[in-house]
Parts: structure tokens; sequence; C-alpha cells
């Protein structure tokens, strides 16, 4: 009899870079940051770093090791997410996986007519009611940018949407300051007090700075502004390969590297233990177009190699799948999603954003987003591995049918079947006799079809009437501000 003493599952993993390599382009960003260092093009962010010992020149900062040592040891390895129903928690750390759409795509497949129109309001409702149904979409951003309002209000309207069509966390977007205390206002009025909100968050921002080695003035300031008020944040930036660093992936991942370190002293430096995510989008310049080419294979690559220099440095990392640079749900966009989604979950990688996107960015398609989740749930089922112990070896049951028997009628075996074997809701393994009675639908019409029904019956939870009221006098007062 086989008596098993561990619970552990062996899963498949994909390492781009040893622990000595890490090491190496750890040692040399801290070079480049001391003797090269960084633009900061805010007043608060070089202060902070100053007063820790840094030589400040005008606007560029030149970093010494102990600021980025220190940030790293008091930096958390891991925090969580909620949604507004709490049983959506999402335990952020490096090596367990959650998958999302993108944001700020400039065009949108409009969910009924197929039709590629410039993102508008009531896109990112549509995006968070159709995530908020899908099992395997773990939390929400707008993928598209609203492109009908004030440019400056835009990430207001979109999360003021979002909150209303979800119960799953967000992640956020916010080009100022003042925005994200708009939207952690918002957060609060559900929560129901500021208290509340720093146990369990609700959202997380993100926002960005510029390659190579630059921190704008608002990206730092949404950063500390984050960093203060217990609000979780996505630094994301790094370089394009051949555009805004050489092209060789191992100096992006150094550009990389000081930029994500040098950001993650300044949240330190602002409130010590500020959750911090690292983010890169690490897609190449196609040299024949200019374009980015988010389905190349580097895209993958990299985004595991900084994986695990993430891992190494114990930060967790937001990395990129389910993208295409096709133009459209096609056999390109699905071969291309697949192996970045497969290979962000053999990566490790604690986020993973950009679902749904089509044409290097530039669209964001709710279709997209539904395969997404079709592929995840297989990928996933992957990942998990071989549960072994004495009730799924089933010697007993090997040796009651004998060599020659059948195990079809086994009780035990058929209880299990659901739980060992993947069963898909839009690809297809029925006779093609079935498929072409039932009209021979390709996979993209299948698809079309999951999102319509999802669009036609699925309401997520409703906020109580008096916390829309609040998030109506929010966005009103924001307005009023702003003109």
């Amino acid at each position: 009899m086989i008596i098993s003493n561990y619970s552990d599952r062996q899963t498949p993993q994909f390492r781009v870079l040893t622990d000595e390599q890490c090491n190496e382009l750890f040692r040399t960003s801290l070079e480049v940051l001391q003797r090269v260092g960084v633009l900061v093009y805010s007043a608060e962010g070089r202060a902070l770093l100053a007063d820790a010992g840094a030589f400040v020149e005008g606007e560029r900062v030149f970093i010494p090791p102990h600021i980025v040592q220190d940030a790293l040891t008091c930096a958390p390895r891991s925090f969580s997410l909620w949604g507004r129903d709490y049983r959506h928690e999402m335990h952020i750390v490096p090596d367990k996986i959650h998958f999302g759409p993108g944001l700020t795509s400039t065009y949108f497949i409009d969910p009924e007519t197929g039709e590629r129109r410039p993102a508008r309001r009531g896109d990112p409702a549509t995006t968070a009611r159709v995530c908020d149904a899908l099992t395997h979409i773990d939390y929400v951003m707008g993928l598209g940018m609203i492109g009908d309002v004030e440019p400056g209000l835009a990430a207001l309207y979109e999360f003021a949407e979002l909150v209303e069509n979800t119960t799953k966390p967000i992640i956020a977007w916010a080009q100022r300051p003042d925005i994200l205390a708009a939207l952690h206002r918002i957060a609060v009025a559900i929560a129901g007090s500021g208290s509340a909100f720093r146990l369990r968050p609700t959202f997380g921002v993100f926002t960005t700075y510029d390659p190579p080695l630059k921190h704008t003035d608002a990206g730092v300031g949404t950063m500390l502004w984050a960093a203060a008020n217990y609000v979780p944040v996505v630094y994301s930036g790094g370089p394009s390969m051949g555009l805004t660093s050489p092209v060789t992936g191992a100096s992006a991942m150094v550009i990389y590297l000081a930029g994500a370190l040098s950001g993650l002293a300044m949240a330190q430096l602002k409130r010590r233990g500020a959750p911090y995510i690292s983010g890169w989008v690490p897609a190449p310049m196609d040299l024949r177009t200019t374009q980015l080419a988010y389905g190349a294979p580097e895209m993958s690559q990299f985004s595991a190699a900084a994986a695990d220099m993430c891992r190494w440095l114990r930060v967790p990392f937001m990395g990129t799948a389910g993208a295409s640079d096709a133009k459209t749900l096609d056999q390109q966009a699905a071969l291309e999603m697949g192996i970045q989604i497969l290979l962000s979950a053999l990566s490790g990688a604690s986020l993973v954003h950009d679902l749904g996107f089509l044409d290097s960015g530039h669209i964001g398609s709710l279709q997209m987003v539904v395969l997404a989740d079709e592929v995840i749930s297989k990928v996933r089922h992957m990942m998990r591995g071989p549960e072994i112990n004495h009730e799924t070896i089933m010697q007993d049951v090997i040796e009651q049918a004998g060599p020659g028997g059948q195990f079809m009628a086994e009780m035990r075996s058929v209880a299990l079947c659901r739980q060992e074997i993947w069963v898909p809701t839009l690809m297809e393994r029925g006779p093609y006799s079935l498929w072409e009675a039932a009209g021979g639908k390709s996979l993209a019409d299948r698809t079309q079809e999951k999102l319509s029904r999802i669009l036609s019956t699925h309401q997520p939870s409703a906020l109580p009437e008096d916390v829309v009221a609040q998030i109506d006098q929010i966005v009103a007062e924001v307005e009023e501000s702003h003109n």
C-alpha cells in the first residue's frame, strides 16, 4: 500500500534567468543608478531621495545602493486586494498568478456590431460586467480609454463605471494625484470608512514612468499619493527593445530594473511598507514598421525574465499576456494569446494584464477577453499538476479490475471525471456530424455567442442607492473643480 506523506504538487515552470544572472543584472542596475542616475521631474521625489543620501544635480538624481537595498527590505513581498464582494480576495505574491484585461487602448470592438470604433463612455461598464461573469478573470481594468470626455477626467468616469458593474478587484489608472484622490473617495464610500478600505483595499492604481531612466512629475506624484494613503500601486515602465534601450534583452533588463528600483525607493521613502508592484510591457519595436510587437516571442520571454528578477528581489511583478498584433479575433490572435497566457502562467508573474488587446494595444476586444477566459481555464488545469496520493492512485481499483478490466462504470473514478479531465465551454470536441448539425460554427462564432449571452443575462450585485448617490456627488464635485 502507498502512503503519501506530502500534499504539494510538482507544477511545470518556465524560468529564463538563473540566480547568478539575476545577481549580475541587479548589480549592474545599482551601478547605473549610482553612476548614471535617473531624471526625476517630481520635486517631492527628489527631496525624498536627497534626504536619504542621494546626490541631486538639477533634475538628475544619483542613487547610492544603500537606498535601494533598504527599500527592498521594507517593501512587502505579499499583500491582498479585495473586490467589494470580499469573497474575491486576490492574494498578490510571486508564483500565484492573477489575470485581468488591459487599459487605455484607443479603439474598442463594439460587442454588438463588431465595429472598430473609438472607446467611449459605457465601454468600461460593459467590460466590467463581462469580466464579472467570467470565472477565470480575477480583476478588472477598463480595456479602453474613454475618448468622448474631457481627457483629464477619463480615469474618473472609467472608475465610476467599473465599481458599479463588478464585485471583483479593480486596477484603475490615474494620471494625477488629484484624480487618484477622487478614486480613493469613491472606494472609501463603498467600503464605508477609510479604515475599512485600509484593511481591505478594493483597488490598486496603475501609473507609469518613462524609459529610459525618467520619472515624470505626474507619475511620481500619483505613486507617492498612493503610498501615503494605503493604495497599492503598480508602477510600470521599462523600455521597448530597439527603441528606448539597445536591442539586446540584457540591456533592456538593466534599464527596466533601474527605473523600477528607483521608483520602489521613492515609494518606500514616502511610507515604509507601501504595497508596490513592478510592471513592464517588454514589447520590442518591429524595425520594419516601427510599431511595438505585442505578439512577439520576446514579449513572453522578457516578461518571464522580469518575473524571475522580481521573484529574486522578492517584489511582486505585473506581466503581460493575452494580447496580439492581429487586427481581429482570428487564428493569429488565438495563437499569440494562447502562447502568452501559457508562458505567463509558467513564469509565475503575480499579475498578468492586457487580456483582450489587439493591434499592438490599440484595440480592446471583449471577444478576446471571453476567449482568454477559456484559455486561462485550460492553462490553470495544466498548471495544477497531478495529485498523487492513495485516493488518486486507486491501487485497489486497479487490482479489482485486473488485466483487461474496464473502469468506465467504476463510481470512484466516475466521481472524479470533472475534477481530473478539463471540460471546455468554447472549444469543439464533439463528432463532426453534431458540429455540422449545430450550424458548423467557428470558434469566433461561439465566442461571440457567449459574449452576447453574458451581456443579455448577467447583472452584478448592485451598489446601495445611497452609495451610488455619493459616487455621483464625488464625480460632480471633481467635474466642477476641473472647469
